[in-house]
């Protein structure tokens, strides 16, 4: 970056209005390490960085931590912390504040943590028998606001579930209460061990908060390797005790756009290409991190044993994948055959995704040993500043079908996606007469082979961006101001303004919903 355009964008942050004291800090400190120099890259890697057709989400030029941490919680409760000189807690009250406490110490690529735990397992614990549900909801209800106000940005996720228990239950009275953006929050359902009156309890809160998200949990637990697994920022699911060093990613939009030949030679000569760049590119990044960062020989975290460095590994995004889809369609001359609303197209998208999670299996990486020393497969969901491109493997937004072609046409991209994949279902509102509905519909979706089933209601105050969540309100006292309490709310208007996330198609919810497991 050259001195001119550093002091330049210095100064922009330094004399916005718009950003607050901790945001323009984070601001600087972003902008002071993307000026030092990035890791070593090929010359082919480097002007596909350079033209964006694979990117690294703008992390930094050098890394300086991973980006997604998820650190052992239950393991810092039992033990107690040496560097933050914290006891292991003996009660609710004590536990809630060494996690409070502990939060404001766990890095990430937003400077917040993006993994809080899974609170309800991690607090039940301390619940005695004669606490009343009252005093439960208040100390839980100070937690969550804590929690907003410390940590302003829509990535922080809470997991809960798969089984039922009073924390839970609490949880979802004070969310309706509440109604915060922060947490993001997962429900890990298992059909053996989840009860459908604690997923009716759930619905009932997504009518009001459009939280939480609905997580495969035996999906999970099969691809993860066991139960320790998180549900993080978006929807990226990583190993607890681990993370993930970096995301990066390719544009499949754009990867067609530069290929001059059909589908088959797309699949056989550009995708090895294109993903061998983009490994190469994640690579780099890796090695800079655990190499020259010294965060892995050096942080409280790692020297304590909440995280280890086996248990990290690196996301390999996709996006763009409609777009791609419908590039070929339209050289077959067959431009009226779109991703997501028909079968051609859908068939072909799941050729591209099946022939890239191959390519990404048989390249191995450096200090992935988290996933067998392979990246990890992830839809990315894109970023505000992403433009013609839909997210992930999603249908564009406005395009999408009813709710059964809907689940019917992405699911089979699921199994591919290990580190996440995500799905936005827009319900009309008449649905809040029958959640049992919706608890059919969850059960469904999960049972047809989808590993995450996200839904809002059309007229709620909440709405999903990529995987985060914003309020209308939020966004539109952004547009009017100028500036906004969650991080996240900026990114959110730009993303608004971009993709028009405002209008997916809305979806009637029948009076019995029929979604089966595909034979």
């Amino acid at each position: 970056m050259e001195a001119t355009t550093f002091t330049k964008q210095g100064l922009g942050i330094v004399e916005s209005t718009a950003l607050g004291y901790d945001q323009k800090i984070r601001a600087l400190a972003g902008l002071a390490v993307s000026a030092l120099p990035y890791p070593a890259l090929s010359p082919a890697c480097a002007a596909a960085l350079e033209d964006r057709v694979i990117c690294d989400m703008f992390e930094g030029n050098r890394p300086v931590s991973p980006r997604y941490v998820l650190p052992d919680y239950r393991k810092a409760l039992h033990n107690g912390l040496t560097y933050l000189e914290l006891d292991p807690p003996q009660d609710l009250d004590e536990a809630l504040m060494f996690l409070t406490v502990l939060y404001g110490h766990v890095p990430s690529v937003t400077t917040y943590p993006v993994y809080v735990g899974h609170l309800d397992s991690l607090l039940e614990p301390y619940v005695p028998e004669d606490m009343s549900d009252d005093e439960l909801d208040a100390r839980l209800r100070r937690f969550w606001i804590m929690m907003d106000r410390l940590c302003p940005d829509g990535f922080t996720h809470a997991n809960v579930g798969p089984r039922d228990g009073r924390v839970i239950r609490s949880i979802w009275r004070v969310e309706r209460a509440l109604r915060q953006t922060v947490p993001n929050l997962t429900l890990c359902v298992d059909p053996d061990v989840t009860p459908d009156d604690l997923l009716l309890d759930a619905v009932e809160t997504t009518f009001v908060t459009a939280k939480p998200h609905y997580v495969n949990h035996p999906m999970m637990v099969e691809d993860h390797g066991g139960p320790d697994y998180g549900v993080v920022s978006c929807y990226n699911a990583l190993n607890v005790g681990g993370g993930s060093h970096t995301l990066v990613r390719v544009n499949l939009q754009k990867a067609a756009e530069r290929h001059e030949g059909d589908l088959e030679s797309f699949l056989a000569d550009a995708l090895p290409h294109w993903v061998e760049l983009t490994c190469e590119l994640g690579e780099a990044r890796i090695r800079s991190l655990v190499e020259d960062s010294g965060f892995f020989k050096s942080h409280f975290l790692v020297t304590e044993g909440l995280v280890s460095l086996d248990r990290f590994g690196a996301m390999f995004g996709i996006f763009g994948l409609a777009e791609c889809v419908n590039t070929f369609m339209e050289r077959e001359g067959r431009a009226e055959a779109r991703y997501g609303l028909d079968d051609g197209a859908n068939l072909a998208s799941y050729r591209i995704t099946e022939r890239i999670a191959e390519l990404v299996a048989a390249r191995p990486v450096a200090y992935c040993e988290g996933f067998h020393g392979r990246m990890y497969m992830h839809s990315q969901s894109g970023i505000d500043l992403d433009l013609d491109a839909t997210a992930g493997t999603r249908i564009p937004v406005g395009e999408e079908p009813g709710v059964r072609e809907h689940i019917a046409a992405v699911a089979p991209h699921h199994r591919l996606f290990p580190s996440g994949i995500s799905d936005i279902f827009a319900i009309e509102e008449t649905v809040t007469r029958n959640p049992q509905a919706m608890v059919d519909i969850i059960k469904g979706a999960l049972g047809y082979g989808m590993r995450d089933f996200t839904w809002n209601l059309d007229n709620n105050e909440f709405i999903r961006i990529t995987g985060y969540l914003v309020r209308k309100s939020d966004i539109a006292s952004f547009e009017d101001h100028g500036g906004a309490r969650h991080s996240s709310d900026l990114l959110a208007g730009t993303a608004e303004r971009n993709h028009s996330v405002l209008t997916r198609r809305v979806k009637v919810v029948e009076a019995n919903p029929l979604v089966t497991a595909p034979a």
